[in-house]
Order: structure tokens, then C-alpha cells, then sequence
């Protein structure tokens, strides 16, 4: 079983698994309309000198992000574009208002918009088209000198004055009528392009690029591909139509699933996805590796773990780092993971071994279609890749964060949030109008507070000469408090019933802390699973600070 690729098309989701030995190495999820090389012409909103970059709106939620280094100096069609349009500084560049072309090169992704160029690339089966520079190029993974010098003086005489091309990995061996039924197609396309930009007012989409399968055609489905299983009948048709037109021998290795079972399951992809999400993940000799992300980077551990090995302790770190490596890239091809990642080996401290073990990982990257930049294996085993990331990983489609913990994977304990507690309610019942107070917090804060005995409630009582009531509640964030405030004991719970409450949150930003009239969702579906339930709460979310 050499590779395949396994597409599941849902009317709501499209996902294809590449698998490599009959191991998960890629996985893509479509929802929706992709933005990755979309051609917009849009208009520049905000030019930033200081950041040598400016915003461009292409009528997106956000707007796109172009970099001075993305600009070029030639002007196309339906621009409006000043002489000094590539040279000097950003300023001298652009202007507020201007409609340019753009593509699109990074997805939106969590607060930032997307990335864009006007250096413009479409892509085909076998060529990619860059009509705004002057260049040829050959894939870097044909490796055959003859080959390449080949390829390059062909797409060299094909391609029409001025304009850029590169070779792909499919073109390796293809004739020259194959390349030059590319390049007739790619010119019709870009043609197309510039004809809806002149006729289009910014922003405006003038180009699509393909959905999903059809990109997974274009782009992975080569000769080294021994199967393409396909779930859907009208997508199995679409793509035989389409290898048709210019990768007919490929046809035969396309097939339909016809089984009851998904063919996520059938082929072991969907178990496999379930590990990929997974922050820990083992390896076969009993150590494991750990992925955790920040918003400035990912972090992988490599660790022992189980593994014990059987000579001496150099030994079996070495070959827990070898095994790592595999994993690794495997785990970062998986979940598309891209910019800064740090991987932690464990210390080796033979130079040898360190040698080893970077030459194993700079191997393993090679068979990433992404572009990999490896740094140098320190003294402490520490080891920074950076990676080319276009689409959304898979972090970021499949999950969203915690509504609990707000993504930050944990929350102030129950021990510290009773501590805080004490420090606020001294300060809040000397500032309270009421001459009566009722406290209410998580069950494990509660505990917390009166596990001593109430002799601190009686002390801040003589203290402040108000009445504290301080009971539980179930369903009750661990970072929150109620206060409800009356005259006197007495009117406390008639005051509770009638919603004048205040909800603390602890821990929150100062803009987090707003007045909410509506009920609180959180709140009312965990009082539901233990059969309690309260009226409409009128909450005031502000940070408390400490005592």
C-alpha cells in the first residue's frame, strides 16, 4: 500500500485524508468558499508607514493585510495606480482609496485578516502562471538535472513575453503539447481576470479560486497517487470529467465508494482525526510527544515516557529523538500547523547524536509541500521551524475556545479564588449601602471559605457593622461571585428574587465588564441539569481588583 487519498463529501463539509503507507499524513476540511488564492480588486483603506504595510478592504469582515515587499512595479488592468507604484516607501506607494489587484495568500485567521500580494499566481495541473513577473522556475522536488534544464527551456520558449512561469512536480516527464495546453488555458483565465477588473469598482471578486476536490486534483493527485476513493457519485463524475481534459492515465486509479459504512471509517481516517486533536500523543517505543500552542508559537516535548530502552541512557534518548522526528512532522503536516514552531528534544550531549537526529528531521521535512525552514539543534536539544501556512489548521476549523476558560486551558483554583473572595468582601462591605450582604459562589469556593469555621464572617461583621450571608450555588463559574444587597437579612432573598444582583467575574479585562440584561445562557443551563432554576438576572460584570 503505497499512497492514497480518501475524499468525504458532505452538503455541509468536504474532508480529504491523505494517506502514506496507510498512515493519516494530510488532512483538508473545506466549509464554505475558500479565500486562499481568490484575485480581488480592491481598495487600499489604510497605509501604515511605520509598519511599511497597508490595509486593503476586498469586502471581507476584515480587511487584508499587504506588506511593502508584495507590491509590485507594473500596473494592470483596471488599476488605479500612480507612477511611483513600485518604488520608495509605502507612502510614496499607495494612497488611501486606491483600487489595486490583489490575491489573496493567507486565510483570515483568529483576530487577524487575511494576507494578500499583487504579485498574482494561477495555477494548473502543470504550470503556474505569474503575469507580473518576468521568470521561469522548476519545482525543486524534480530532482533530474536533465529533466529540469528540459522543463525550463520549454516553459522558457512557451511562455509569451514577460510573463513568469514555474514548473510543477506533474510536468516531470510530460511532453511539450501538455505544457502548452496549460499555458493556453491559464492565459484565458487571466485574460478573464483583468477583462472583470476593468468592468468591476472595488472591492470586488474577480476570480474563484477552485473548491476543495478540485484543488486536491490540481495539486496532489500525481503518479505517485495509487488510489482516489470518492464517497460521492456526482464528485467522482465531476472529477473523471476533469482528469480528462489533461491527465486521462489517471483515470483508472478513481474510484466510488459504494459501502454502508462512511468512508472515513471504513478506512481508519475518522479514529485517526480523533487522535490528531489530541495534545499528547504516543509513540511506539512507549515515549510520547506533547503539542501545545500559544499565540506566538507551537511547542512540541518529545519525552521518554514508558521507554526504558535496554543499553544506557544516551542510547535511549537518541532513539526516542529518531522516533520523535517521524512523529513530528507527521503531526505538523496533520494539523497544518505553520509559523514559529520550537521542538524540545531531549538533552543529547554527544554532538553526534545531535547531528543525527537534525539530519533525520531535515529528511523528513522534504516530503512537506509547504515550505520548511529548519534552525540549527541547540546545546539544549531546542530546535525552531518555521513553516508556510495558507488555510486554517486544523486547530482552528475543527475547535474554538473554551467558553469556560476562555482558551487559556486553565482557571484561578478553588483555594484562590476563596482568598480573593475574602480580600473583595472586605472592601465591598464597606462601601455597600445595604446593611445586608448574601455572597454566592461555586460549591468548591464555598467549601474553601467555611471549611475554618465562619469566625473571619463574624470578624469582618464587627468590622464593618453589615450583615454577610454566604452560601453556594451550583452551576456557578469558579471565577464568579453574586452579591445581592437589602436593608437587612431578611430582604435578602425577597431582593434576590427580584434581580437586583450583581454578577462578579474575577479575572477579566476591564472591557469585559459590562451590564447584561438578558439571562445568563451559562448560567441557566447548568441550573436546569441539577433542577433549580431563578428568574431574569440584571447582571454588572466588572473586574474586581485586589483588596
Amino acid at each position: 500500500m503505497a499512497k492514497e487519498i480518501i475524499a468525504n463529501i458532505d452538503p455541509l463539509e468536504t474532508r480529504v485524508a491523505v494517506l502514506d503507507e496507510g498512515q493519516l499524513v494530510n488532512l483538508y476540511i473545506e466549509r464554505g468558499e475558500p479565500l486562499a488564492g481568490n484575485i480581488y480588486k480592491g481598495r487600499v483603506a489604510n497605509v501604515l508607514p511605520g509598519m511599511e504595510a497597508a490595509f486593503v478592504d476586498i469586502g471581507l469582515e476584515r480587511n487584508a493585510f499587504l506588506h511593502v515587499g508584495d507590491i509590485r512595479s507594473q500596473r494592470l488592468a483596471g488599476e488605479e495606480v500612480e507612477e511611483s507604484f513600485g518604488k520608495g516607501a509605502i507612502a510614496q506607494r499607495l494612497r488611501v482609496g486606491q483600487e489595486i489587484l490583489v490575491q489573496v495568500t493567507k486565510e483570515p485567521m483568529g483576530t487577524k485578516g487575511a494576507r494578500v500580494t499583487t504579485y498574482v499566481a494561477l495555477p494548473a495541473y502543470y504550470l503556474v502562471l505569474m503575469p507580473t513577473v518576468n521568470y521561469v522556475g522548476v519545482s525543486r522536488r524534480i530532482e533530474n538535472d536533465q529533466e529540469r534544464k528540459r522543463l525550463r527551456q520549454l516553459a522558457d520558449r512557451l511562455r509569451p513575453k514577460g510573463i513568469g512561469v514555474i514548473v510543477r512536480t506533474a510536468a516531470e516527464g510530460a511532453d511539450e503539447q501538455a505544457l502548452a495546453d496549460d499555458f493556453t488555458f491559464l492565459l484565458q483565465v487571466w485574460n478573464r481576470v483583468e477583462e472583470r477588473s476593468k468592468g468591476s469598482r472595488a472591492p470586488a471578486l474577480v476570480y474563484q479560486d477552485l473548491h476543495l476536490i478540485r484543488r486536491v486534483v490540481r495539486d496532489l493527485f500525481t503518479n505517485d497517487v495509487d488510489r482516489f476513493l470518492i464517497d460521492s457519485k456526482e464528485e467522482f463524475q465531476r472529477v473523471q470529467d476533469l482528469l480528462g481534459s489533461f491527465a486521462a492515465e489517471l483515470k483508472p486509479r478513481v474510484h466510488l465508494y459504494r459501502g454502508e459504512t462512511p468512508v472515513f471509517e471504513h478506512t481508519g481516517v475518522e479514529r485517526e482525526l480523533e487522535k490528531a486533536l489530541r495534545r499528547k500523543v504516543w509513540l511506539r517505543s512507549g515515549g510520547h510527544i506533547v503539542v501545545d500552542r500559544t499565540e506566538a508559537l507551537t511547542i512540541i516535548d518529545v519525552n521518554t515516557g514508558k521507554y526504558v530502552g535496554k543499553t544506557d541512557l544516551a542510547s535511549t534518548i537518541l532513539r526516542t529523538n529518531l522516533e520523535a522526528v517521524d512523529e513530528i512532522v507527521r503531526q505538523i503536516r496533520l494539523r497544518d500547523i505553520g509559523g514559529i514552531i520550537l521542538v524540545d528534544f531531549i538533552d543529547m550531549e554527544s554532538e553526534a547524536h545531535r547531528k543525527k537526529v537534525l539530519a533525520a528531521l531535515q529528511e523528513a521535512v522534504r516530503r512537506d509541500r509547504s515550505k520548511v525552514h529548519i534552525i540549527d539543534l541547540t546545546a539544549l536539544g531546542l530546535v525552531e521551524i518555521t513553516r508556510k501556512r495558507v488555510y486554517q489548521d486544523l486547530e482552528e476549523v475543527m475547535r474554538e475556545p473554551c467558553p469556560y476558560c476562555e482558551g487559556r486551558g486553565r482557571v484561578l483554583s478553588a483555594e484562590t479564588m476563596a482568598l480573593r473572595v475574602r480580600r473583595d468582601l472586605r472592601r465591598l462591605l464597606r462601601t455597600a449601602k445595604g446593611g445586608a450582604l448574601l455572597v454566592e459562589v461555586h460549591p468548591e469556593v464555598h467549601q474553601r471559605l467555611t471549611g475554618g469555621g465562619d469566625g473571619w464572617i463574624r470578624h469582618l461583621e464587627s468590622q464593618t457593622g453589615k450583615r454577610l450571608r454566604l452560601r453556594s450555588r451550583e452551576g456557578m463559574h469558579v471565577e464568579r461571585m453574586r452579591l445581592v444587597e437589602a436593608e437587612s437579612v431578611d430582604g435578602l432573598d425577597d431582593a434576590a428574587r427580584s434581580g437586583r444582583e450583581q454578577l462578579f467575574w474575577i479575572d477579566h479585562e476591564p472591557a469585559d465588564a459590562v451590564t447584561l440584561a438578558e439571562p445568563d445562557e451559562e448560567q441557566e443551563v447548568a441550573l436546569a441539569a441539577v433542577g433549580r432554576r431563578d428568574g431574569l438576572l440584571v447582571r454588572l460584570r466588572r473586574l474586581l481588583g485586589g483588596g
